[in-house]
Order: structure tokens, then sequence, then C-alpha cells
């Protein structure tokens, strides 16, 4: 018997795995682009001859970028649709990394840290709305800045490797840009084959995207998780910027024990997100939230405390893992669907805003105080992360109950 073809073929679907790679390879881009800089910061304060206060502009600048990240990426994603604005910010990315291999001054690569932060806060939010709102892929979010965590320890890794090999730290960047290049080829072809996820408006709602950017800022939960995470990045951005010179210049590591130790860090956190959908079944979001900033504080109590040792970094970076992404998963559950992109705009970009201005403040303090003053100052921002966590899970339980009547 022969087959009747249908006149009418239904058209192919794409596989969901393309969209999700692009996206597992753009936090690899943001966290070598980030966590690289660590490594390389003592030779950028001896090429510029500058001093832990004055190399802090770095951090500074890229606040701008940040903040005007969480002003339009709901506004951009909407009217571009999510894969041109992830082309204008790896665009933006891999500019900033280019100009900082290339500046021949220090106040050219203090201004491009404004693109890099710009580029950075439209990846960061412009994927996490994605993922969390796709039934399909929202289970994937803790997997996803697991690869974030990919990037963080690579980029130490390839720095302590290629200075140690006799490349000057200008040469490092150029090597880091070329690698997040890659990451505008990969959006460009998804765009050229007109890939769905990537073409399409990110939009959800009838009321405009200012409209419910606005609605969301007025959400205590909204601000309360802005404000968790600007501190939990901070001391997350704090220990990959500072850990090193801390290592080196302060407790006298040998520098290629130290640049490793970064990676391990590192990989203490990349292990913990990869593990982030076990801890979710198992012990629930909040439990988990809660059991890591318990650690957190026994890591940074070891680091501070026990300074001849490195083990307490790992440690370190296996609290912190669970947090980000457990705050993003648990957005949708808290919020009406509408003022998601909104809220996860605000507090992704507040999270970077953090680690420009977290990090600033513990150099300035260093300035004054001695680098060994970092480890003490992250003790107390770790009892604020607590603190805010458990005021955000009694504010976003009220909210809760009001939304479903109970």
């Amino acid at each position: 018997m022969s087959r009747r073809r249908s006149p009418h073929p239904q058209p192919t679907v794409p596989p969901l795995w393309i969209g999700v790679a692009i996206s597992f390879y753009a936090f690899i881009a943001i966290g070598i682009a980030e966590a690289g800089l660590g490594v390389l910061l003592p030779s950028i304060l001896a090429t510029y001859d500058l001093t832990p206060a004055t190399v802090t502009l770095l951090f500074v600048s890229q606040i701008s970028g940040y903040i005007l990240a969480a002003l339009t990426s709901s506004l951009v994603s909407s009217r571009l649709g999510l894969g041109r604005m992830l082309l204008l910010a790896a665009g933006l990315l891999t500019g900033a990394l280019i100009t900082y291999a290339l500046s021949p001054t220090w106040g050219l690569m203090v201004a491009a840290g404004s693109l890099l932060g710009l580029g950075i806060g439209l990846i960061d939010a412009g994927i996490n709305t994605a993922m969390v709102q796709d039934d399909r892929s929202a289970h994937l979010i803790g997997v996803l800045h697991g690869f974030y965590g990919v990037g963080a320890l690579s980029g130490p890794a390839i720095a302590t490797t290629l200075l140690a090999v006799g490349m000057s730290w200008r040469q490092v960047y150029g090597v880091l840009a070329g690698i997040v290049s890659l990451l505008v080829v990969a959006v460009l072809a998804a765009l050229l084959y007109r890939y769905p996820s990537l073409t399409k408006s990110a939009s959800t709602s009838e009321t405009p995207a200012w409209g419910n950017l606005k609605r969301s800022l007025r959400m205590p939960v909204v601000l309360l998780s802005g404000g968790l995470l600007l501190v939990y990045v901070g001391i997350e951005a704090s220990m990959g910027n500072w850990a090193y010179t801390v290592q080196v210049m302060a407790r006298s590591t040998p520098a290629l024990v130290a640049g490793y130790s970064i990676s391990a860090y590192w990989l203490g956190l990349t292990v913990g997100r990869f593990m982030l959908g076990y801890f979710l079944r198992s012990l629930g979001a909040v439990r988990t939230i809660t059991l890591a900033c318990l650690l957190l504080l026994l890591g940074l109590g070891a680091w501070w405390q026990l300074p001849d040792q490195w083990i307490s970094l790992p440690l370190i970076g296996f609290a912190l893992a669970p947090i980000f992404p457990a705050i993003m998963w648990l957005m949708p559950k808290r919020l009406p669907e509408a003022l998601v992109p909104g809220a996860v705009s605000f507090a992704t970009s507040m999270a970077s805003v953090g680690a420009a201005l977290i990090p600033s403040g513990v150099g300035w303090l260093a300035n004054e105080a001695g680098l060994e003053v970092i480890p003490v100052a992250m003790v107390p921002l770790a009892i604020a992360l607590v603190g805010l966590h458990l005021w955000l899970v009694r504010c976003a339980g009220r909210a809760i109950a009001l939304r479903t009547g109970l």
C-alpha cells in the first residue's frame, strides 16, 4: 500500500538543544570575562602604577553598564528579540576585552568597563528570563549557572598558564577576547538560521514592557531579591577578584599555587551548581539557600582564621553555588508571569552592580588597612546575606498567600 503524502507537511521544529547550547556558552563567556581579571590584577596594578584603591575604578566603571542593562534589558528584548539582543551584548563584551588588551592608557581601559558591564548585564538578564519562563528548559537553570562556573574556573586557569609561559596580561586579554568572540559567531549563525527562540519577541503580556518593569519594582519581593543578589554576587566577585592578590601579596603563596587555588574556588562553585537539581529535589530551594549561607559562613571564617591554607576557597565556592540560580528558579513562583522579565532584569542587574560595587569598596578598605582586611570584610557581608534571605522568605510567603487567597 502506498502512503499518501500530506499536501501541507508540518514544519520541522528546530531542536531545543541549539538554543540551550548557545545559552550555556554565553555563560561560559561571561564567566571567563569576569573571573580572568582576578589573576591579571597584580599585573595591571604594576603596568599603570595603581593602588588597590585606584584600580577599583575599573570595577566602578562597569556599574554604569550594569545599571543601563537593568533599565533596558527587558525592553530591548521585547523589541529586538533575545537573539539580536545577545548579538549586541556579545559584540559589546568582545569589544571591551579587545580594548583591555590594546588600551594605551588607564583611562581608556576604565571607559571600556562600561561596555563590559552592559554586555554582561544584557546576557545575564536575557538568558535567565528566557530559561525560567520556558517550561522545557526551566529545570536547567542550575546547569546554566554551572556553565558560568566552567567559564569562571577556566578564566583564572588560562590566565595563570599563559602568564607562566611568558605572555603579558595584554596578550592574555587578547586570547580571552578570541574565546568570547565565538559567542558572536554562534548567535549570528542561529539568527541566520532563524532559530525560533532567538528570533521571537520576549513580550509576555499586552502591557508594555516598561509598564511591567515599573510594576515589578513596586513589589518588595523583587527589591529584596535584587538586594540579596547584590550582596551575594558582591561576595562571589570579591573572592574572585581579590583572593589571588591576598594569597600572593599578603600571604606569600607561590603564584602558581595561588592561581590554581582560585580555579579551585570556581571549581567548587561549578560542582555545586551542577548538583543544584539534586538539592532542589531533596531539600527545596529555600532550605538549600539556608544551608548554603551557613556553609558560606563556615568557609569564610576558615579563610580568615587559617591563612596558611587554601582549601577553604573551594568550600566557599561550593557554598555560594546554589544561591543565585535558586533565587532565579523561585522568581516565576513568587510573581505573576507578566512581571517576571522585568523582575529578572532588575535582580540580575543589581547582582552585576554588586559585582562591581562591593569589590571596589573592599579595594578601598584594603588600601587603608592592608590586604589582610579582605578576608575579615567577607564575614559581615555573609551575615547580611543571611538576614536578607530570611527577610525575603517571609515577604515571599506573604505575597504568595495574598495571590492564592490563603
